[in-house]
């Protein structure tokens, strides 16, 4: 079977589920452009845990972890199968790579995940586990948690990391309860722009350096990302790609309220 590529989204708002957006738009795009996965493997920033851990609950509960949203969001049902042996075979790859890591029967989707698969595939008829990220660790042990699941690529699973190229909350609510909660695409303030422009230079020149350092290295990064949890799903979709990459993609998908930048990225690994 063909190496699959990688793909890391930003995933934002949980509005993209009722209101697609430019983001839900490139999503859906994705989903009738890359090709037809066996299964989904997916790190969302919203699943924090001490190791990494694996879902494989039969049919996953869809999480809606938020509030102060329109009563119709609370509604809507994400219904994907589980990917139970997917998740046994990545716990045995980290394991093998020196890093501890289990499953969890509970876990359902929480919104970095069903949000953005209901936009890929919208008939929810693809299995899906979800990974947890560890926001304790940094961006090189989330490089190695891609590389460990690498081999997954070339059964058909499509690896998805799920969180946000800039992520200050407190500034997006700031702008957000001014104008309305619902998806607005608008001009990036320039701190956002110079941090997306650093991580796109970083990740095309396959510069793993320097990704492993960006809160050192990438202008405004304490800005861009006050916690770190939300950048982490991106590193462990680039280290999945492996470190040969014939082509790094990057989708501009919008700014939401001039703060959120919504870029993705498909990242072809050697075949």
């Amino acid at each position: 079977m063909k190496t699959y590529p990688t793909v890391f989204v930003s995933h934002g708002s949980p509005m993209h589920a009722v209101e697609a957006g430019r983001a839900g738009e490139r999503w859906a795009e994705l989903g009738t452009t890359l090709p037809r996965p066996t299964a989904v493997l997916i790190a969302s920033a919203h699943w924090e845990t001490l190791l990494p851990m694996l879902s494989t609950a039969r049919q996953p509960e869809t999480i809606h972890d938020f509030g102060g949203f329109p009563d119709d969001l609370y509604r809507i049902r994400y219904p994907a199968p589980g990917a139970s042996e997917v998740a046994a075979n990545a716990v045995q790859l980290l394991q093998a790579a020196g890093l501890a890591a289990t499953t969890n029967g509970c876990r359902g989707l929480d919104h970095g995940a069903w949000v953005p698969l209901r936009r890929l595939y919208p008939d929810a008829n693809v299995p899906v586990t979800q990974i947890s990220i560890q926001p304790s660790l940094d961006a090189e042990h989330h490089m190695r948690v891609g590389a460990a699941l690498a081999p997954l690529t070339r059964e058909g699973v499509l690896i998805i990391g799920s969180g946000h190229m800039t992520h200050n909350l407190r500034e997006w609510m700031s702008r957000a309860r001014q104008t309305s909660m619902e998806i607005a695409d608008s001009q990036a303030e320039p701190y956002v722009t110079e941090f997306r422009q650093w991580i796109a230079s970083a990740l095309a020149r396959n510069d793993r350096a320097s990704l492993a350092r960006w809160q050192q290295l990438a202008p405004n990064a304490a800005r861009a990302h006050p916690t770190p949890e939300h950048l982490m799903p991106l590193f462990v979709a680039f280290g999945a790609a492996g470190e040969k990459l014939v082509r790094v993609e990057p989708i501009d998908a919008g700014i939401d309220h001039g703060v959120l930048a919504m870029d993705a990225y498909v990242f072809w690994p050697q075949a």
